[in-house]
């Protein structure tokens, strides 16, 4: 994963570090565990996913100039790992924003509910996969910017 610097909405600069931006969002390291005959990556509830998993999806054959995301979640809490390629990942919670590049299967990140997410700049080999805390419910899901700021600010 690198972190590259972005501006929030208003202009400010902030300058991301490894560790997180907001306290909503976690860089996860995941164990490899591998042989001659490759490696294996065990994602477990209670080892390396913090919630009771209740959904996985993945994301994959995006085509060239596409993004996706664009959205927060009010309860949902989920990990999300790049397992495949490569894309950039932009991380907001209301008050500072993260870019970084998705780019390795051993690197996952932890996100919260609250937190805008977008993805951008898929690798023709990209494969995003998804653990989440909750089965799909179109009202957990936040669509519009300005509305995840009200509800991120406690407007």
């Amino acid at each position: 994963m690198k972190l590259v610097q972005t501006a929030i909405p208003d202009g400010v600069i902030v300058e991301p570090t490894v560790s997180s931006p907001s306290p909503k969002v976690e860089q996860v390291e995941l164990q490899v565990m591998g042989d001659s005959r490759g490696s294996l990556i065990p994602v477990e509830m209670g080892t390396n996913i913090p919630f009771e998993l209740k959904r996985v999806y993945y994301i994959f054959n995006t085509k060239d100039g596409v993004s996706r995301g664009f959205h927060a979640h009010r309860e949902s809490q989920r990990l999300v790992v790049c397992v495949s390629g490569k894309c950039r990942m932009v991380l907001d919670d209301g008050k500072t924003r993260q870019e970084l590049w998705m780019d390795s299967a051993e690197k996952g990140v932890l996100v919260s509910n609250l937190i805008w997410l977008e993805l951008h700049e898929f690798s023709p080999d990209c494969v995003f996969i998804v653990f989440a805390s909750d089965y799909y419910r179109e009202s957990d899901y936040i669509r519009d910017y300005q509305q995840f700021l009200k509800e991120a600010r406690g407007d």
